[in-house]
């Protein structure tokens, strides 16, 4: 039987480490505001129930969840008709409005699900995400939220922790936002595993727009984004196997995927509960070069949950064929105090 330890003894334990990562799941989340964020998806979380209810029936036919997938579908039947039918302007308005309707819940569904300005996270909030933050060398996160960005932002001047994302200033300087460039992330340290919210496929490039330093409420930013055929790239639905198809469509989310298959050191997991949902990104855990391994637990570690998780755990490093014998651990959720 596993003990449940602190999470400074975790500390202690991989000091011997040459570096610490992080993998956040969406505990991290509900650790700031439980009442906000929750597990389930979007599309579980949308109300369908004022539009034309074909609008499901197509969700249904593609055998999907994902938001943008069904908008540019739509897009590409109207195209098709004001090119075979264009005089039937009552099916033209009505896909039309469909694709309005359709973007007009994503951002609801999102907003009603987020925090909308970064100065809802109290100061004391951030300093304890701070000092939690700061123990660790690369951070991966599943979630695509933004509270993590936004802790990184709030202690930016003060160079308080160590952030690069990848993104950089286009070489014009001009633009009101940063692009992802794959031959200068040498540095980067922060990992979106799953994508996030304020990053923006562009089809050309992935954008990182700073809309969040203008005060521009979130729910604003995302359909000002959707009005112009840019759309977040973030992986919210479906299968591991689903998910790991996106991913390895996108060369921002698959280079996250290849950093951390090659992780060493000590790799902590917090706010995960090792769910097959995410195991393309939990299989990579047995094959790379770690010695420990800690794992959050919330509450009694002789929970059912819990009870799961750590067979879970045990299961995947049974995997391990090379690179020797991974230490687990596991330690007390509330311990890390993650936000206070």
């Amino acid at each position: 039987m596993y003990k449940k330890i602190t999470f400074q003894e975790a500390l202690e334990i991989s000091s011997v480490c040459n570096k610490r990562h992080l993998l956040i799941g969406n505990g991290f989340s509900i650790a700031c505001r439980k009442d906000i964020f929750r597990y389930d998806s979007l599309y579980q979380q949308a109300d369908f129930q004022k539009i034309n209810p074909e609008i499901k029936e197509v969700f249904d036919h593609l055998g999907t969840k994902d938001f943008e997938l069904v908008i540019k579908h739509l897009n590409y039947a109207i195209h098709v008709l004001t090119i075979y039918d264009p005089k039937n302007l009552y099916l033209i308005t009505s896909l039309k409005n469909d694709v309005d309707e359709l973007k007009s819940i994503l951002v609801n569904t999102i907003a009603n699900s987020h925090p909308e300005n970064p100065s809802e996270i109290l100061e004391e909030e951030y300093q304890n995400c701070r000092n939690f933050l700061s123990n660790f060398n690369n951070c991966y996160t599943l979630n695509y939220d933004l509270l993590l960005y936004w802790t990184f932002m709030h202690f930016q001047e003060t160079k308080e922790l160590r952030s690069d994302d990848g993104f950089r200033t286009p070489d014009n300087g001009q633009a009101n936002f940063v692009t992802w460039d794959i031959e200068k992330t040498d540095g980067q340290n922060l990992f979106y595993l799953h994508g996030a919210l304020h990053l923006f496929d562009s089809g050309a490039e992935l954008q990182k727009y700073t809309w969040i330093n203008t005060g521009i409420r979130l729910v604003e930013q995302i359909r000002n984004a959707l009005n112009t055929d840019l759309y977040p790239l973030f992986v919210s639905e479906g299968t591991s196997r689903e998910k790991t198809d996106r991913i390895m469509h996108s060369n921002y989310l698959s280079r996250g995927l290849r950093s951390f298959s090659h992780i060493g050191g000590c790799l902590f997991i917090y706010g995960h509960s090792l769910a097959d949902n995410d195991d393309h990104i939990l299989k990579l855990i047995p094959n790379c070069s770690i010695k420990s391994l800690f794992i959050s637990l919330y509450g009694d570690i002789t929970s059912e949950s819990n009870k799961e998780i750590i067979t879970k755990a045990e299961r995947l490093l049974a995997k391990r064929k090379k690179k020797g014998y991974i230490e687990l651990h596991f330690f007390d959720a509330e311990s890390a105090r993650v936000w206070g």
